[in-house]
């Protein structure tokens, strides 16, 4: 069960945080759609599920990475904000919660790549989780595309439940640019895996456009440094 309140100021902290140190800026291909909805985005570092949210002022669950769950305190702050652990080898349990959730009109954010995008660029392929969520429930998706200067990323390790440590990227200031494309609808079986394989690749080559498209419009906005050629 979601705490409200605690979402919300969750929310704000961090728009207060990507507005002063992000320079985030949005760039809207189409608007979001009312009504249920799936958001799925590239994934170059561990910063991007904290940013997500901000894309619209109705309440988000996000697929995250079960590890997440088992920093203490972190922990206890994602689940009261509804998020949703991926665990891998627990038989689907998180896109069974992320079903009911678009089912019941909610909107929920997937990072189909499944794994942070490789830090030397580019893209990993899509897992079918987000086309057969797609596919089972009639809900949009609505690709995203995510471009920073990754030289930036930090890395950074936390300790998790049993003393064990993960390490993972961050981005935590400077520069931090979104497209937001059309809504994509599927259709068809989603236990048919040639069908959802090839609108899995079909999704990702369309979140890789806009992730793309990003990094054009910040090469806009980010002047280049002068180089001196005396």
């Amino acid at each position: 069960m979601r705490n409200k309140f605690l979402y919300l100021l969750a929310r704000k902290t961090i728009q207060a945080y990507s507005q002063l140190l992000f320079k985030m800026r949005i760039h809207w291909m189409a608007p979001l759609p009312s009504g249920r909805k799936l958001i799925a985005a590239n994934h170059p570092s561990c910063t991007d599920p904290f940013v997500i949210p901000l894309l619209s002022s109705v309440e988000m669950s996000i697929l995250i990475t079960g590890k997440a769950f088992q920093v203490p305190l972190f922990s206890s702050l994602l689940r009261r904000c509804g998020q949703i652990p991926v665990v891998p080898g627990s038989g689907g349990d998180a896109l069974e919660e992320a079903r009911q959730r678009l089912e019941s009109g909610g909107t929920v954010a997937i990072f189909p790549e499944g794994h942070i995008s490789p830090q030397e660029g580019g893209h990993l392929p899509a897992r079918p989780g987000a086309v057969r969520l797609a596919m089972l429930t009639g809900a949009p998706i609505i690709p995203v595309g995510i471009h920073y200067p990754r030289e930036k990323n930090v890395r950074i390790s936390s300790k998790i439940t049993g003393g064990e440590k993960s390490d993972g990227y961050w981005y935590l200031t400077g520069p931090y640019q979104i497209t937001v494309g059309e809504p994509m609808y599927f259709s068809g079986d989603a236990d048919d895996r040639t069908q959802v394989e090839a609108a899995s690749i079909q999704l990702m080559d369309q979140i890789a456009y806009l992730a793309d498209e990003s990094r054009m419009q910040l090469s806009r906005l980010v002047p280049r440094p002068v180089v001196s050629r005396s």
